[in-house]
């Protein structure tokens, strides 16, 4: 918690602890006297928080939603200005606030979003003053007893069925919502005083509230304004021609029934609103799906084909809202419903049952929202199938950010490790922003458990460790660090990589390797068709170590000792770096297989997959032309289980260190695939075929800047720029990288046997230039400069 001087007090409608979802509604009414704007102006400016979320207005208009996804030891609040909204005479502050049943284990179709921490009591807080123009108070808004409060009972949530952790859908019962309560001019008489629950500390004996406050740490998500883009499908009688993709205007006669299959375009993430007049007893469904597909079959992967192709027996599937309509909306001021949480989507089913009266439709839009990602970094080839690559991997990546990196926005909505670790990559090479990132590690930091082992997927309401994602964490700060150079950072985290990595050492065995994985825990590696049976985990698993955690092991190690190398700990480098060499020695001979000449999954079994080689070369266990021979061999046997989308970055990795990155080229059939099946954002794994948003299979956004162009950090925060282009089969690529040093625009092309390169880098930063004839060349100063060599491809 921070130094903050709190006044304001957590309030609520009562005592009482929830044992299901609830809704609060409040507000707070205060005048702006004309002579303040007369001698001057005003201000407004607040800090708010709720648990579990909220969205607050001013004068009817949305201010800030929130909190910030934090966890039981980090409840965050956003800290903002409203001044601009603010009107002479009556103004009013309003808040929904929705508290998510508290249940440890997120029960599905019980509790809210996992992601959401929640006590297990509601609460709302602000604190905050209007001022006027010489920063003189005239009136304190602090949350207590002058607030209103409202019990809103319109809403049930309902189960969630096919998602898992972000929710379920809702049923809303119009006539119980009281229309416009956000407006100044709603007669708030009946409501209730609210009552003060609990001070934000107590001031003196250091007893802790379950609301430990910090102050945001990432900008406020964007919502921007969308229609959909066109009408796929409808009910017999509807001409699709006539009506609006926005149904602006769309009437449902009473006693009838249609429905509309709404387009967005592309994947999208938003908040539906729905605008309506008259249409009394109506009842609206609101189904959100990520394609069209054949009926899913329990245990068998999903049959999806063309994602925006309707054929026989093809259909939308996805949670679905309920709203019942009250009737009294207007043109002039029409009925308007929205589900609380944001939606994931590329296709929403709108279906009407209309009751005694007309319903008019006047709007069904949406808001997108997101991180404010800001793009800076840019690519281009010869080869025009590699745009639709990078696009699509854009919209994947910003629609799984948001207050947290997510796995998928559909069905989960929870940051995962490994997934992590690549978003906070792709976002550094698209815009170079790292506010993301700085909060994932913080997240990770915070989740350790008293063995030392870290959650895997936090914040969530459901604790989850799968083993060698910890590991992955480690290198998310050496890479965080390799980008930004940021000692600081590095320092901070040095007590929760020492007690990672212990974790590990005291778990290896007599034979040097780690030792086989708690049954508690998750070996996951991987989603491989060969691995369905066992969840991901090499079937190893089951009998002994996984050759793939040491490898890991050591290769965390390494990257340890570098960041305490250059955080002042050389010792401790030295440490690590001694049991590094120790694990990839015992991994040698424990684990390498003479007649195959390849590596075990496991030192006890005859199995072998790509995961284990390419580890074998990313952990230094083999290097040099041994590397390149070992991953010869491990491309010439196709019946191996292969990485997935996901884990082609490793392995893409692993070719880079070995100098077999020409033969990257050749793996991107498999996203080209995808793309002519029409996604707009990559699917989660080639096995099950659930999401159709999963960022961690957006490679592009790191291979077509750090491989094609060759751009990566040489020295930790770019203190000197490595440029090592790999042409591969193209003829031509340009592109800017986003550093934290300023933008490096690269520009190469292969002409009549010559490669031609053209470099713009930051001032004073030196620049060390690989060519594809083996040529190194150092610039210290020039800050552009163009060079050549011979290319034969």
């Amino acid at each position: 918690m921070e130094d903050h001087n709190w006044q304001a007090r957590w309030i609520w409608d009562g005592d009482e602890f929830a044992c299901e979802n609830e809704i609060v509604l409040f507000r707070r009414s205060f005048e702006v006297p004309d002579t303040i704007a007369l001698n001057g102006g005003y201000k407004l400016a607040f800090d708010v928080s709720a648990d579990s979320r909220y969205r607050l207005f001013l004068n009817g208009k949305s201010v800030s939603i929130g909190p910030c996804k934090g966890d039981v030891h980090t409840h965050y609040y956003e800290t903002v200005d409203a001044t601009k909204l603010l009107r002479p005479g009556k103004n009013v502050l309003a808040a929904k606030v929705v508290h998510y049943r508290f249940d440890a284990l997120n029960a599905p179709g019980r509790s809210g979003p996992g992601a959401v921490w929640r006590s297990d009591r509601g609460v709302f807080l602000l604190q905050g003053s209007l001022n006027d123009g010489n920063g003189r108070e005239i009136e304190r808004l602090d949350s207590d007893e002058r607030w209103r409060v409202f019990r809103d009972r319109s809403t049930a949530f309902l189960p969630e069925r096919m998602t898992l952790y972000v929710g379920g859908p809702e049923s809303t019962r119009g006539e119980l919502v009281p229309q416009g309560w956000q407006e100044t001019d709603y007669d708030d008489g009946g409501w209730a005083s609210a009552r003060i629950v609990s001070e934000t500390h107590d001031g003196m004996w250091g007893a802790l509230t379950p609301w430990q406050l910090a102050p945001r740490p990432i900008p406020p998500m964007r919502e921007d304004e969308r229609s959909f883009l066109r009408i796929a499908r409808a009910s017999d009688g509807i001409d699709l021609k006539a009506t609006s993709s926005g149904l602006s205007g769309f009437v449902v006669p009473a006693g009838q029934r249609c429905w509309l299959e709404l387009d967005a375009g592309e994947y999208a993430v938003g908040y539906l609103r729905l605008s309506l007049s008259g249409g009394h007893d109506a009842e609206i469904g609101i189904l959100c799906s990520e394609s069209y597909e054949y009926p899913p079959q329990d245990g068998a992967p999903r049959n999806k084909g063309v994602r925006d192709e309707w054929r026989e027996g093809k259909a939308l599937y996805g949670p679905r809202d309920e709203y019942r309509v009250a009737g009294f909306g207007s043109e002039e001021k029409p009925e308007t419903y929205e589900p609380f949480w944001h939606r994931a989507f590329r296709f929403v089913r709108f279906e009407v049952a209309a009751g005694e009266e007309d319903v008019v439709v006047r709007e069904f839009s949406y808001r997108d929202t997101g991180y404010p990602l800001e793009l800076r970094g840019s690519f281009a080839c010869s080869d025009s199938s590699f745009g639709p690559l990078w696009d699509i991997s854009l919209n994947t990546l910003r629609r799984c950010m948001h207050e947290t990196y997510e796995d998928t926005p559909f069905y989960e909505q929870l940051q995962y490790m490994m997934d992590a670790r690549l978003q906070c990559l792709f976002t550094y090479y698209t815009s170079g922003d790292d506010r993301l990132a700085r909060k994932a590690i913080f997240d990770f930091h915070s989740s350790i458990l008293p063995s030392g082992m870290l959650q895997s997927s936090y914040p969530t309401m459901q604790p989850q460790a799968i083993v060698g994602f910890a590991l992955l964490w480690i290198s998310m700060v050496y890479e965080h660090y390799m980008h930004f150079g940021d000692r600081e950072l590095a320092a901070r985290y040095r007590p929760t990589i020492d007690a990672v990595l212990d974790w590990f050492g005291r778990r290896i065995g007599e034979d040097g390797l780690v030792g086989q994985a708690p049954s508690a825990y998750w070996s996951f590696v991987d989603w491989v068709d060969q691995w369905k049976d066992t969840a991901g985990a090499p079937p190893a698993s089951r009998v002994g170590p996984l050759t793939v955690y040491t490898m890991m092991y050591a290769d965390a190690l390494d990257k340890a000792a570098h960041l305490n190398n250059d955080t002042g700990r050389e010792g401790i480098a030295s440490e690590y770096r001694r049991r590094a060499e120790s694990a990839r020695q015992a991994v040698r001979i424990r684990c390498y297989s003479s007649e195959r000449e390849l590596y075990r999954d496991g030192s006890y079994v005859d199995q072998y997959s790509q995961h284990t080689q390419i580890w074998a070369v990313l952990s230094g266990v083999e290097t040099g032309p041994a590397a390149t021979e070992l991953l010869e061999r491990m491309l010439a046997e196709p019946e191996l289980p292969k990485a997935s989308w996901a884990y082609g970055f490793f392995l893409f990795r692993a070719l880079t260190s070995s100098g077999l990155y020409d033969r990257s080229f050749g793996l991107w059939d498999s996203w080209r695939e995808l793309a002519a099946l029409h996604l707009t954002a990559w699917a989660e794994d080639p096995v099950s075929q659930r999401s159709d948003c999963h960022a961690w299979s957006a490679a592009p956004l790191y291979e077509f800047p750090a491989g094609v162009l060759g751009v990566t950090p040489m020295e930790p925060g770019y203190a000197r720029i490595r440029i090592a282009p790999c042409p591969g089969p193209l003829t031509w690529a340009e592109g800017t990288v986003p550093t934290v040093r300023g933008d490096v625009r690269v520009s190469w092309s292969v002409r009549e046997g010559r490669f031609e390169l053209s470099v713009t880098a930051p001032d004073g930063v030196p620049v060390v230039v690989n060519l594809p004839d083996g040529t190194t060349i150092e610039r210290e100063e020039a800050r552009r400069w163009e060079l050549t060599c011979e290319y034969r491809g």
